[in-house]
């Protein structure tokens, strides 16, 4: 029986790979325990080596043996296309429910339930929507034949990449019906990682876990140390050509994306961004433009990252350091499956620790910002993330974080119309959220090492995955001794330093209210005589370019002094290309606690060279700017009151400039703008240091 189940799985996966393909012993072991024995399994193997074959060949076993549809919870939109293409080559039909395709969703959730369907994928953002929850999944779980969690590490708080959607699967474990098989797989779990997600599957039995070595043949692994941003564009514009086939060029922000693809399309390579923020058809279009080798690279943020599958990759850089090890190990696995060599070539950055200190910001709050927003949602019932956030001093991202890591933990449920407390006793984990800080801290500690190290940078990686078979690869830049060159000409470095230097961003006005503060009479559309004009800033804080000598001239620690000669040419610059439909009439400073030194010599500054009058500062009436607030709904409403406008633009007949340090809500000038408008200022024009992103 076993022998004619193996042939048939043998079978079923030549269909999916094509003739040459035989399966792996752990493969099987895993399509055994699914199938035959309907276990829960964990299977943590490199990309490439065939975790996907394993779902597959099951759900072709079990549809055979009248078992209902598999159920994947599968995180990106890229990593679903794929599948579901995959899958059809195996003579399985895929379907897909996500926030892309809403309006199929009716037809979907028919042909599942008429059998039409071999494989459902949910993106894991369904499993929070009330009405998923609680009326469409049961029903999938109660008939499924098999559920599978893909990149399984997202369900634990000790992973790179952990989402609190992601959370929810446990209470979806406990409550399958015996005998349905799960199966979650992931490319990189460490030792910790591991343990959580097994013990998360764990239901009656314990969890069958399959770790493999996670060595890459194909990847040869380099490091090349290059002092400044510029020089780092100009090493990319002229090797770019050298490296084999297409590949990926990975940044850590969405700004840093942007201007290395302008760079590069300068100098004469054909290149696409790809970022979060990137129009759905574009990244559609880019993946594909990727998949044909019409493009030499993206250049992207990690919002390319788990499940885009090109076997034929053949490099991958980052300009700037992933925080973890582990993470770095991931987007690298990306490359090289199906060549016999991918390069992985990394150029570290003096700004990766800004970066990464940003993203340690985001911790999940503070014992007290948490009891603060139960205690708002048992006094006042059932509200909005809006609404709550108002009440709650968190920024939007950040808040629905928290909310549904307590909707896992019992302690809130999302509901139509938003969120209610559900009265549970709750117990924050101080000592758990502290060690996950300290663990995050000491990755960062080791991707530094892994940058310095002379040891094998294969065999750092694979022990940071706790790979126990980690050994010296052979191949990368210190096993060999062939180190990559860091020199660039003059001319291409210059060239760098000229589009890094160029000055200049536009800052976009707020249109719309903050929501949540109709109480206060304070909703809907800003009108538009009461409206900023777009501006402009000198640069943005994560810039490669202006981006460091911003976040060392506005950094916590820097002094209230004017700004230095360079600075301030560059944002004469900036007014130099500014193309306003008329000139200013004036020059006003935007009152600061912090700097107010700094921002005041700097409008007077503009405005003598650009001949103008000085006419005072849009000042804090009397009881200051108040606590540092972090969203929208709290910055407005500590605002609202607290700004006066200098009595000397009073009969104004042109546009003031009106002059900040930076803009992070973008409130400040919004609400200064307002004012102004209502003094009789005809047009508001802000013009700043720095934008946050």
């Amino acid at each position: 029986m076993a022998e004619d189940l193996r042939e048939r799985a043998e079978a079923c996966l030549r269909e999916l790979a094509g003739d040459h393909a035989r399966l792996r012993e752990d493969q099987w072991a895993a399509i055994h325990a699914l199938v035959v024995e309907r276990r829960r399994a964990l299977v943590v193997q490199r990309t490439g080596w065939g975790k996907s074959a394993v779902y597959f060949v099951a759900t072709a076993l079990l549809r055979e043996r009248g078992a209902g549809p598999t159920v994947i919870v599968s995180p990106l939109l890229a990593l679903m296309r794929n599948q579901i293409a995959a899958a059809e080559r195996a003579g399985i039909h895929a379907v897909t429910i996500n926030s892309s395709n809403t309006d199929d969703w009716e037809q979907v959730f028919a042909d599942v339930q008429d059998g039409g369907v071999d494989l459902l994928l949910v993106s894991p953002e369904r499993l929070n929507n009330p009405d998923f929850r609680d009326q469409i999944l049961p029903k999938l779980a109660t008939g499924a034949g098999l559920v599978v969690v893909d990149e399984a590490h997202c369900i634990s708080d000790w992973g790179h990449d952990f989402r609190p959607d992601y959370r929810r699967l446990r209470t979806l474990f406990a409550d399958l019906p015996p005998g349905i098989p799960v199966l979650a797989t992931t490319a990189t779990a460490n030792a910790r990682v591991t343990r959580d997600v097994a013990d998360q599957l764990t239901a009656d039995h314990e969890t069958l876990v399959l770790r493999g070595a996670l060595d890459r043949e194909s990847l040869h692994l380099s490091v090349v140390g290059l002092p400044g941003a510029e020089r780092r564009l100009a090493w990319l514009a002229e090797r770019l050509d050298e490296l084999p086939g297409s590949g990926i060029i990975y940044t850590l922000t969405v700004a840093a994306a942007h201007e290395i693809a302008a760079f590069l399309r300068d100098r004469g390579h054909v290149v696409a961004a790809y970022t979060g923020q990137t129009e759905q058809a574009e990244r559609l279009q880019a993946e594909q433009d990727l998949l044909d080798n019409t493009v030499k690279a993206l250049v992207a943020t990690s919002a390319l990252g788990m499940g885009f599958d090109k076997p034929d990759l053949g490099f991958i850089i980052h300009v700037g350091a992933p925080q973890s090890p582990v993470a770095y190990y991931q987007q690298i696995g990306r490359a090289g499956r199906g060549v016999e060599r991918a390069e992985v070539i990394l150029l570290p950055g003096a700004e990766d620790r800004d970066i990464w200190s940003y993203f340690a910001g985001l911790a999940f709050p503070s014992e007290q910002v948490v009891r603060l927003a139960l205690q708002v949602l048992e006094e006042e019932g059932t509200l909005s993330t809006a609404a709550l956030e108002s009440r709650v001093d968190l920024g939007r991202s950040r808040l629905e974080m928290m909310l549904k890591v307590l909707d896992v933990d019992g302690a809130v449920r999302r509901v139509r119309g938003g969120w209610t407390a559900t009265g549970e006793a709750w117990t924050y984990d101080r000592e758990r959220y502290e060690r996950v800080a300290a663990e995050r801290s000491r990755e960062q500690r080791a991707m530094l090492d892994y940058e310095d190290t002379d040891a094998c940078r294969m065999e750092f990686l694979r022990r940071e995955l706790d790979d126990p078979d980690a050994a010296r690869c052979g191949r990368c830049d210190n096993c060999t001794g062939r180190h990559r060159s860091a020199d660039v000409s003059d001319a291409g470095a210059a060239q760098a330093q000229a589009r890094l230097s160029r000055p200049g961003v536009e800052v976009t006005p707020r249109r719309m209210w903050p929501t949540g503060m109709k109480a206060e009479g304070i909703s809907g559309r800003i009108p538009p005589g009461l409206q900023a004009e777009p501006g402009r800033a000198l640069g943005r804080l994560t810039d490669l370019g202006w981006g460091g000598r911003l976040r060392r001239t506005l950094g916590d620690g820097a002094p209230d002094a004017p700004v230095a000669g360079d600075v301030f040419d560059a944002v004469v610059e900036v007014l130099s290309a500014w193309d306003w439909k008329e000139r200013p009439a004036g020059v006003v400073a935007m009152a600061s606690a912090t700097r107010p030194a700094m921002i005041v010599d700097l409008a007077r500054r503009v405005a003598a060279i650009g001949r103008l009058p000085y006419l005072g500062e849009v000042a804090y009436a009397g009881i200051g700017p108040g606590p540092r607030r972090h969203n929208s709904a709290q910055r407005v409403r500590t605002l609202w009151n607290a700004l006066a406008v200098p009595d000397s633009v009073t009969g104004l007949t042109g546009p003031v400039l009106l002059v900040d340090d930076r803009v992070e809500t973008g409130w400040t000038i919004t609400i200064a703008a307002k004012l102004l408008r209502e003094a009789g200022v005809p047009a508001v024009l802000p013009l700043v240091l720095a934008v946050n992103s």
